[in-house]
């Protein structure tokens, strides 16, 4: 455990060369540094602009230095920002010299939020938070990133985890002091309707799981059909570059191909199948086969169908896809078709902002107007389940005692606080006095 009271520093800002780099500093060896490198400790959360010296007086670079005092910084320790100019040279001039300092390393991965977290600056949401925020591409990733980063999720969940407290609270007090006269008797049903209300909330939030996933990790939409029906020109057109190949040959495309693009500030995943027929070709069957997985998978199935040599799609393909609409292709060449409400044409672009616009109006009716206060990520769900069958066990046993009843909730509230890394059941004692005027 030596290693944590190690110094560390890294470059927190892009890869050089930059305009400006960012070196981040934290760890008990900060005054120190800053003394040694730039002669004093300035003004906290100031920005100052100095020059950085090495220890042998070389002048390493000029730039603005922020020190932030521990625990009112990011790691809750004593840290501190050096804005350099960001050549390789001078960011490795200037981490040789932080490394010569007693202590001092390179920072591991994620180890700032690490610190921040075993210090209570930030709960593990926030830092899951964090850690998406840096990754977003979309406007919609970054929405939900931001909920989470800025405690808004943790919030909620810490508020179900005192309701749960809290009913434990009154349970043990009328199993303890059922004698007291201020311990009011018989609470048990008023207990069990509140923690009913609490389970119906923790359900619907979990029934909004699957929309925290697609905002995530892409809304999966599969082109499918017919060989040549025009689905590698239809993937090609969404993703404003060649991606598949076209060719009047049927059956060029083998394999699941796979683009990404923000529709909206919504990521969506786009995949381009193999031509769904009857075929010997081996490789062909394998990709068929594929294509067909690739159905049962997907948020939405756009089928296209060639107007001017319509074969219907299979009604066990239609079975796979949950989510599908039919597109007619080739419009250009079959202006009079009227059988499909949605008709496109590559050639000559008529009818594809209609299609882009259902695709995107899908995902907006599908996930507009919900709150983003909704589980991201798998662990969060899992947790959730657990508390909701602990949660159950307490609430539907009605014949067991109140003993094995709140010992059930005790399961429930930790498997709230594992969310969130807060799992503290010694503050059921705390909110027993503070409720009850017990021993007065």
């Amino acid at each position: 455990m030596e290693m944590w009271n190690d110094t560390i520093f890294a470059l927190s800002s892009g890869a050089p060369p930059s305009g400006v780099s960012v070196i981040r500093v934290s760890g008990p060896q900060t005054r120190l540094i800053l003394e040694t490198l730039i002669g004093r400790v300035p003004s906290p959360r100031s920005a100052a602009y100095r020059t950085i010296r090495s220890r042998n007086g070389f002048t390493i670079d000029a730039g603005l230095v922020l020190f932030f005092p521990g625990p009112a910084s990011f790691t809750g320790e004593d840290s501190a920002e050096f804005q350099v100019h960001g050549s390789r040279a001078v960011i490795s001039g200037l981490s040789k010299e932080l490394a010569s300092f007693p202590q001092t390393r390179l920072a591991m991965e994620g180890e700032f939020s690490r610190r921040s977290f075993e210090n209570g600056k930030l709960d593990l949401v926030e830092v899951e938070g964090l850690a998406d925020l840096i990754a977003a591409e979309t406007e919609m990733q970054r929405r939900l990133a931001l909920e989470q980063s800025s405690g808004g999720l943790s919030r909620l969940y810490d508020s179900w985890a005192e309701r749960i407290t809290h009913s434990r609270a009154l349970i043990e007090a009328e199993l303890d002091f059922p004698d007291e006269d201020d311990v009011p008797g018989s609470v048990s049903d008023e207990i069990w309707t509140s923690l009913t209300a609490l389970r119906s909330e923790i359900e619907s939030h979990l029934s909004h799981a699957e929309m925290g996933e697609i905002i995530r990790d892409g809304f999966k939409v599969v082109i499918a059909g017919a060989p040549n029906a025009g689905k590698s020109s239809l993937m090609n057109w969404f993703a404003q570059r060649d991606v598949a190949i076209v060719t009047d040959i049927a059956g060029t495309t083998r394999d699941v191909l796979h683009v990404d693009i923000n529709l909206n500030g919504y990521l969506v995943k786009l995949y381009d199948t193999a031509g769904l027929r009857d075929t010997a070709d081996i490789v062909e069957k394998e990709g068929i086969k594929r294509a067909q997985v690739a159905l049962s998978n997907a948020d939405l199935v756009l089928f296209l169908v060639d107007m001017g040599s319509p074969q219907p799609v299979d009604p066990a393909d239609l079975e796979r896809a949950s989510s599908h609409v039919i597109v007619g292709t080739k419009r250009d060449l079959n202006p009079s078709a009227n059988s499909y409400s949605l008709q496109i044409s590559i050639r000559t672009g008529e009818g594809l902002p209609e299609l882009r616009d259902y695709v995107s109006s899908l995902i907006e009716r599908k996930f507009g107007g919900l709150s983003l206060s909704v589980p991201a990520r798998g662990r969060h769900k899992d947790s959730l389940l657990k508390c909701l069958m602990a949660l159950s066990e307490a609430i539907d046993r009605i014949g067991q005692s109140l003993e094995i009843r709140a010992e059930s909730l005790r399961l429930a509230g930790d498997h709230l606080g594992r969310i969130t890394g807060r799992v503290d059941v010694e503050d059921l004692l705390g909110v027993i006095f503070s409720e009850f005027c017990i021993g007065k």
